[in-house]
């Protein structure tokens, strides 16, 4: 099973990114799929997931800049962020859990490597 996320880089406060997720070796509709992020010093936590056929949930602190969505014909999934802000710099992980997990990193089997997103003000 292969994760890889792209389209992170460099953005300014205020401004938007759409990070992308593609996965292979997998069923990918049977997969819940999330993005977590981590930012220097800190642990990783949780941004958003969505089922196999929807039901997208959010952390707090992303809910109404965050949109997660999938297309299972391409086997990706997307996170677009609005509104971004200082404190939404960090590396950003997909990752494919069973259906039961939601925003607990141990319930997710499968990693990608991470894009960095880094937003200045």
């Amino acid at each position: 099973v292969q994760l890889q996320a792209s389209g992170g880089g460099l953005v300014q406060v205020g401004g938007s990114l759409k990070l992308s997720c593609t996965a292979s070796g997998l069923y990918f509709s049977m997969y819940r799929l999330g993005w977590f992020r981590q930012a220097p010093g800190a642990e990783r936590e949780f941004v958003a997931t969505i089922g196999g056929f929807g039901d997208p949930r959010y952390a707090d602190s992303v809910k109404g800049r965050a949109f997660i969505s999938r297309d299972n014909a391409e086997n990706t999934v997307y996170l677009l962020m609005r509104n971004l802000k200082v404190g939404d710099t960090a590396v950003y992980y997909c990752a494919a859990g069973l259906q039961h997990a939601v925003s607990d990193s141990n319930e997710y089997d499968y990693w990608g490597p991470g894009t960095q997103v880094t937003v200045s003000s």
